[in-house]
């Protein structure tokens, strides 16, 4: 993958602003660190760092043709489809999916996207036309903010680098706050957090002219009928996700995967184990686990037992080269601070910071890896899915603690938001916003919503922090089950056919069960594995007591008395789902102490 940036202007010339431009590229460079690349003209500046996978020597950017000049994040799995498609029109000079990429958007203008398989986030100036392009893949994988001074139009794949611009604000006013304290480490689609930031929304693309930013919808989660038995509907998902899969492996540099023993990820080993073995190569695995946790794990409701034996029967049944990455928690605890430097947003505490150094350690071992994220809000495999009660609360499923959290906002904010309402509002416009038929029945209905609250919300949350931990270390991680048409497919498939045999994600069990053992198959889900250290609590609340004692920035934000509550595990809240609980929440306001002063941020 790779990092973008630039600025358009059509007053002002931007090729008088070298300095800055170098200060957003080097922002960019942990996400491609191989080859930088910068195209100045007097209305553009494209600015590219690129982590080098297919076509090394010939996918430089930025790359230009004619009038055109592009700079792309992304891989485009049906790269050599559009290939074919496009050899009539024009002779191609290198392997890359970018020149590809370039060429479609010639030949088809902004419909080009209509055709594209594949994780992206590009910009392609138009020297003629005198307007820049911009477009996000349908699920958002692939990260793109930007800021209209109403001169100009500056953009960048992550907020670090937007920040390196002066003319960007360092500031939150009180929608940042309320997204920091009420939605975090969700965020409302489109919102960038920092004042007048917005990020390029999922499956939207559109022009920057003169006239200004006009972005459009060319994607959405659309519904049909689908009529089809169970055994045609598991034959055609076995199908896609078999194909996404080998069109993932396609790569010029060493491919791995994500091995945690649960159901998504051993699929996603298994075939690709098998894609490997006819090449007549050995696929890579690795695992995360943390020190002490044989010793403090307990069983709960949401994460039954761990993962170990399930790894190491995965490892064995596939023959792997596997590596079990083992964590320390001091290391955990240190590594927030870096983590929030990855996000550019405080995040998920140490769910960020594990991920983060698992995937430095993965990076070792290959340059690009595939991993099982976003098959739960697919097929339908969360506790909100399945239990009744809690799919039919009005409200997020796996955040209902605006109360709680509201107590913590500043004096001043508190008094500009109604925090029930802003919380309510998001919810209930996304849940609105889900196309349904006139026959669903209230089941069929309730679930079209709960797809779209998690493909909005949830699921945009986990691929921020795949992304941006994955690419802090220059790995590009890959997610197959991300593929736009599982999602399209699975949006219209029947709930009785994903809650088959009464299991979470029953249908892909049974569309997959000759990739898999038993033991493996039907293991109940088990979460992102983390530390059960109570040491991580000890350091964290340490942390934070030292924050308030030093007079950190963080009271500026967030009341004092507050976390001197907290301080004390009075309240035992989850801040988000299973996976943010009392640490979580402590950690949580260190990272966000952290990026007050990391980024300087004011508040107004």
């Amino acid at each position: 993958m790779c990092g973008i940036a630039g600025a358009v202007s059509f007053i002002e010339d931007m090729r008088e602003d070298m300095k800055i431009y170098e200060k957003m590229q080097h922002a960019l460079l942990r996400r491609g660190p191989d080859q930088r690349g910068m195209v100045l003209k007097r209305q553009a500046a494209l600015i590219h760092t690129r982590l080098a996978v297919i076509d090394i020597d010939g996918g430089r950017q930025p790359m230009s043709f004619g009038r055109y000049t592009i700079v792309y994040n992304g891989e485009l799995y049906n790269t050599e489809e559009l290939r074919r498609e496009l050899a009539g029109d024009f002779d191609f000079t290198t392997h890359s999916d970018t020149e590809v990429v370039l060429k479609s958007y010639i030949k088809w203008g902004s419909t080009c996207v209509d055709r594209f398989n594949g994780i992206f986030a590009l910009a392609v100036w138009d020297e003629e036309e005198q307007r820049l392009f911009l477009a996000r893949d349908r699920i958002g994988v692939k990260p793109l903010f930007y800021y209209d001074t109403g001169t100009r139009l500056i953009f960048a794949s992550e907020l670090p680098s937007l920040l390196e611009h002066p003319l960007v604000p360092h500031e939150i006013d009180a929608v940042g706050a309320a997204e920091l304290l009420l939605m975090a480490p969700g965020r409302t689609m489109g919102c960038g957090v920092i004042r007048g930031v917005k990020e390029v929304k999922p499956g939207w693309c559109g022009y920057y002219t003169a006239e200004g930013t006009k972005l459009w919808e060319y994607w959405r989660l659309r519904a049909y009928e689908l009529h089809e038995s169970f055994e045609d509907t598991a034959e055609h998902v076995r199908e896609l996700v078999l194909d996404s899969v080998r069109r993932q492996l396609v790569s010029d540099v060493p491919v791995c995967t994500f091995l945690s023993g649960g159901l998504d990820s051993s699929l996603i080993s298994s075939v690709a184990a098998a894609e490997l073995k006819k090449q007549g190569r050995q696929l890579t695995t690795l695992s995360v686990d943390y020190r002490n946790n044989e010793k403090y794990f307990c069983s709960s409701h949401f994460q039954p037992d761990s993962d170990p034996e399930y790894i190491a029967c995965m490892a064995e049944y596939l023959g792997t080269d596997h590596h079990n990455i083992v964590l320390d928690t001091a290391d955990l605890a240190k590594a927030l601070d870096d983590a929030v430097e990855a996000r550019g947003l405080p995040g998920m505490a140490d769910v960020d910071s594990s991920m983060l150094l698992f995937c430095r350690e993965i990076k070792k071992y290959g340059t690009v890896a595939l991993s099982g994220e976003c098959a739960d809000e697919i097929f339908g495999g969360y506790p909100w899915y399945r239990d009744e009660n809690t799919r039919m609360t009005d409200g997020f499923p796996w955040a209902q603690s605006t109360a709680y959290r509201s107590r913590f906002l500043c004096d001043r904010y508190a008094r500009e938001i109604d925090a029930v309402d802003y919380v309510y509002s998001a919810y209930r416009r996304t849940a609105d916003y889900a196309m349904k038929l006139p026959d669903d029945s209230p089941l069929e209905y309730r679930m079209r919503e709960m797809t779209q609250l998690n493909f909005h919300w949830f699921m945009q949350t986990l691929l921020d922090r795949k992304d941006r931990m994955s690419m802090y270390s220059g790995l590009e991680v890959r997610v197959p089950f991300c593929d736009y048409r599982i999602a399209e497919y699975l949006y219209n498939v029947p709930w009785e056919y994903k809650d088959y045999k009464g299991r979470e994600k029953g249908l892909l069990r049974e569309a997959m069960k000759d990739w898999l053992p038993e033991k493996v198959l039907w293991r109940k889900k088990s979460p992102y594995p983390k530390t059960h250290d109570p040491v991580f609590l000890d350091i964290v609340t340490e942390r934070l007591r030292s924050v308030l004692d030093s007079g950190g920035r963080l009271t500026e934000l967030v009341k004092r008395e507050e976390l001197e509550r907290l301080l004390r595990h009075e309240d035992h809240v989850q801040w988000y789902g299973q996976l943010m609980n009392l640490p979580q929440t402590i950690a949580y306001f260190l990272q966000l102490n952290c990026w007050l002063e990391r980024f300087d941020i004011k508040l107004v």
